[in-house]
């Protein structure tokens, strides 16, 4: 309790302002009708980031399997060459025709490798190197853990049947 006596009326006044400010402190403190926007402000940057690496990787990742797929194709189409320069040109001309239909691939950075196997002259060899320095992987954070930008694949075809 308050005494007259011993406080003035400036004293009561600034108890029930304190008051007041300490009950109005507590309803905000105590108010969570904002934590939802809080926490999607706090998340959000991060959760975006993650999805557009996802996107990113899933490009990158698409484009490599689009390079080992011409490779096979392209493997497929050779053999019904005759001979080594036959199964060459006939990879070239697959390459250069079909490439373009490939999903994350520019045919103009894809670089060819024909040959007959060193290792077992009966089979062919359709070794692709695509530069993929173009995809935009390589916008995100430069401190992230990335893959080489030369993606490097090929096919092995066995010759003459089985």
């Amino acid at each position: 309790m308050v005494s007259w006596r011993t406080t003035s009326a400036w004293q009561v006044e600034g108890a029930a302002v304190n008051r007041v400010r300490r009950g109005a402190i507590m309803y905000v403190w105590r108010d969570r009708s904002g934590t939802s926007a809080i926490e999607f402000a706090l998340l959000a940057p991060i959760f975006i980031l993650f999805l557009l690496g996802m996107i990113a990787y899933g490009i990158y990742f698409g484009a490599s399997h689009s390079v080992q797929q011409i490779a096979a194709d392209a493997a497929r189409t050779a053999i019904a060459g005759l001979n080594e320069t036959e199964r060459r040109t006939l990879a070239a001309d697959f390459i250069r025709v079909n490439a373009a239909g490939y999903a994350f691939v520019d045919p103009q950075k894809l670089s060819i490798d024909t040959h007959d196997s060193s290792a077992d002259g009966s089979q062919f060899v359709v070794a692709l190197s695509y530069d993929a320095s173009a995809l935009p992987i390589w916008n995100l954070l430069q401190d992230l853990p990335l893959p080489g930008k030369t993606i490097l694949r090929q096919s092995v075809i066995r010759v003459g049947g089985i």
